[in-house]
């Protein structure tokens, strides 16, 4: 049976399936909290500016 023959590259397939949907949805929850998805500190960033836009960027 094929299906049989292929349950290890289903099963494969399917975790990373599910490793993708984790990834973008906790990406969106964090977008929708404020937070960062870099990770890093933003004064170092040379997109500081751009990202995260500050009441002292708006003057």
């Amino acid at each position: 049976m094929w299906f049989i023959e292929n349950l290890g590259s289903i099963l494969v397939g399917l975790a990373l399936i599910a490793l993708v949907t984790f990834i973008i949805v906790s990406n969106i929850k964090s977008k929708k909290k404020g937070k960062s998805n870099c990770g890093c500190s933003c004064s170092s960033c040379s997109m500081n500016g751009i990202c995260h836009k500050t009441e002292q960027n708006d003057k």
